[in-house]
């Protein structure tokens, strides 16, 4: 039996964020499918037995779980300077720049091979808004990447280039990107459960952690400008950090606090009902490698605008609204004059409907990880 041991601690992560989601959708897709003889196995860091519980329910069909003697912070670090790797050898699937690298003769024993997952390019472009321990921490384990790592996960074109911009990979990149969960369907109780959340008739929605690159601040101040839609904002996602208090930002701003929601995190099941039901999905992130809510609000034929973040550019191609981001000072106009064309141009809105439905279809997690297996198979 030959098996592929994929890093899944970040779904134990304290804030999980789109590197979980993308973690989960993944392995359990691997499981899937797997070719005959191959099975997966889950790398963790030290928890509690519970949340080893959680995950083999997470992702049924897991061969086992190898887990390490260090908790999530130690075995980073341990990592990071190659302190710890792993028992054994073989194959290694890393969603994220978390993983046991070191160094290996791939000529000798071409069995043992480990692959990364870079998502985002934001360390070097936008350090201003990670924590100065988290800009060390990725450029350091991208330098492992650059000298121990057989090949290079990447989610999308944009990201391949800026990241050449850094380090020379070569051949060893692969632009693998993300999809829509299987689980994220509207549901047969979507009237009680938009009764439930209280949903207005008619809303703009956000979708993504509450940190700062994620461009809240600015969509803040264009609900405020005098172009805007006199509509309330929906903002879906957990609290990330740099103390991004969604209040005072909407004080700062002068918008009454009745138009905007924080709604923390939500089951699939009320994200769907959301996503469906939004008059506008918008997502101004400064910085971005894939943007995964927005292949999920295209899913819903949901209207949607986006930042000219390239990736962003490239995942939506022609099934949204872009906003550029050049001129800070005026990106919350361009936002706030974007949201009032397509929340009342149906014209508009109808034909972004019709664009995103076919555009989501361009991505499966199925083909996400059979383009997996074909990587290590090719190696």
């Amino acid at each position: 039996m030959t098996t592929l041991r994929v890093v899944v601690d970040q779904i134990l992560a304290p804030v999980p964020g789109g590197i979980g989601r993308y973690t989960e959708e993944l392995t359990r897709e691997l499981i899937l499918g797997a070719p005959r003889g191959c099975d997966v196995q889950g790398v963790v860091a030290a928890h509690p037995q519970s949340d080893y519980d959680r995950l083999t329910e997470l992702l049924p069909g897991l061969s086992g779980l190898a887990k390490a003697p260090l908790g999530r912070r130690e075995l980073s670090l341990a990592w990071q300077t190659g302190v710890v790797g792993l028992p054994g050898k073989g194959m290694v699937h890393a969603t994220s720049l978390l993983a046991p690298l070191g160094r290996h003769d791939r000529s000798i024993d071409p069995g043992t091979q480990t692959v990364v997952t870079i998502h985002d390019t934001v360390p070097w472009t936008h350090p201003e808004t990670l924590t100065p321990r988290g800009v060390h921490w990725h450029k350091g384990m991208a330098k492992r990447a650059w000298k121990y790592a057989d090949a290079v996960v990447v989610p999308t074109h944009a990201v391949a280039n800026e990241l050449n911009e850094y380090f020379d990979f070569g051949s060893r990149l692969r632009v693998i990107g993300g999809a829509v969960s299987s689980t994220l369907g509207v549901p047969d109780d979507a009237d009680e459960l938009a009764e439930a959340l209280d949903l207005p008739d008619r809303y703009v929605l956000s979708v993504g952690t509450l940190e700062p690159r994620k461009g809240l601040g600015p969509l803040i101040e264009a609900m405020a400008h005098p172009d805007a839609p006199d509509l309330p904002l929906l903002v879906v996602g957990p609290d990330g950090w740099g103390d991004l208090s969604v209040a005072d930002i909407v004080t700062q701003a002068g918008l009454d606090a009745s138009r905007v929601r924080t709604l923390g995190f939500v089951s699939d099941a009320q994200l769907a009902v959301l996503l469906q039901r939004a008059s506008a999905f918008v997502y101004p992130s400064l910085a971005e490698g894939f943007g995964l809510p927005v292949v999920e609000a295209l899913s819903f034929g949901t209207p949607t605008i986006v930042s000219d973040a390239p990736a962003l550019v490239e995942v939506a191609a022609d099934a949204a609204v872009v906003v550029p981001r050049d001129d800070a000072e005026g990106y919350p106009e361009r936002l706030a004059q974007a949201l009032f064309q397509v929340t009342n141009d149906v014209d508009l809105a109808t034909r972004l409907g019709v664009a995103a439905l076919d555009r989501s279809r361009a991505f499966s997690w199925r083909d996400s990880a059979d383009k997996v297996w074909q990587l290590h198979a090719d190696l």
